[in-house]
């Protein structure tokens, strides 16, 4: 088996990124048989439980207040709302639950109370529950996790000096220190990135690195390809062709052989056929539902044909989880 690694150089990542493509996928295909089941996907459902107005000025987001989109700034989605999401979402065959919240940080009020009640509610439906709700305190993240959250999204989005280009309301660092409180508190990590945003390879390269030499490689890598929305700076950025995509999959499953990598934004444009190349390099994991928080999304009856084409199995909720990771219940 593979070795997990943190100590990867900045020359290794780059010699694996520029592999001629189809030797790229076919090395990472082989890293995949070692540490995961073959066409087992992880199905994961991403709810907006609080849309708009965000204080941050990220370029790509169609949320950000600083953005003239149709987007409009709403209050909390209300309980039964949320609920009835998740329903839905298990019912559809999504075994992990994310709820998205555009906040730059998690506020001590109602709403956060209200986020905690959630967390335990839906992992009683033995779902994985993910939140991605900006930053957090060492407290609010000792909350969640004794609610029973299962992870905690908080992407890094690109290489440092490219993140520092498209967003000045929050450093790098920030990010940073999140990522370690949700660490600390035994709270899964789910952190990955954006491409097609005008970065370079050098900073889709330098964001793997900053991944896959944290102390604990993320237990979740999604990999998303800019969905270019009216109204925000990167409006005009083109589509990010599928050998991009799949060639940042292949890269991330090299370097993080035992993380689940997450085909995510952007599959909606993506034949099943490009798909499929992105699930042989490496990727299990997916988002399911017309919705990704504000775009759209596929369809499960469009992933329920291309499962069944591909004889794809989905994979049950909390399997191979750290003991420390698991709720309480459990």
């Amino acid at each position: 088996m593979a070795d997990l690694r943190t100590d990867w150089t900045l020359k290794e990542i780059s010699d694996i990124y520029h592999t001629p493509l189809m030797e790229l996928i076919f090395r990472a295909s082989t890293v995949h048989h070692k540490y995961h089941e073959i066409g087992e996907i992880q199905v994961c459902t991403l709810l907006s439980i609080k849309t708009g107005g965000c204080p941050e000025d990220c370029a790509y987001c169609p949320q950000s207040a600083h953005n003239n989109t149709e987007v409009e700034a709403g209050e909390m989605l209300d309980r039964e709302t949320i609920l009835s999401a998740a329903r839905k979402a298990k019912k559809s065959g999504s075994t992990r639950f994310c709820m998205g919240a555009a906040w730059r940080n998690a506020r001590n009020t109602k709403d956060f109370e209200r986020v905690i009640d959630m967390v335990k509610e839906i992992t009683s439906m033995d779902m994985e529950v993910c939140c991605t709700l900006g930053m957090l305190s060492d407290e609010q993240a000792a909350a969640l996790k004794e609610a029973g959250l299962y992870a905690y999204n908080h992407n890094l989005d690109s290489s440092e000096d490219f993140y520092n280009r498209i967003i000045s309301t929050r450093k790098y660092q920030d990010r940073l220190d999140t990522l370690n409180r949700v660490r600390e508190n035994d709270i899964s990590v789910c952190c990955g990135g954006i491409i097609g945003m005008g970065e370079t390879d050098k900073d889709r390269i330098e964001l793997i690195y900053n991944l896959a030499t944290m102390p604990t490689h993320p237990e979740s890598v999604p990999i998303n390809a800019l969905i270019a929305v009216e109204g925000t700076p990167m409006e005009n950025q083109p589509k990010v062709p599928w050998h991009d995509m799949a060639r940042m999959i292949a890269t991330a499953r090299i370097t993080m052989p035992s993380s689940m990598v997450r085909l995510s934004a952007g599959r909606v444009d993506m034949s099943i056929e490009e798909q499929a190349l992105c699930f042989m390099a490496g990727a299990n994991s997916i988002f399911s539902g017309e919705k990704l928080l504000t775009t759209d999304n596929n369809k499960p009856s469009k992933d329920r044909k291309m499962f069944d084409l591909l004889d794809l199995t989905p994979r049950e909720a909390f399997k191979d989880a750290k003991e420390e990771h698991l709720p309480e219940y459990r």
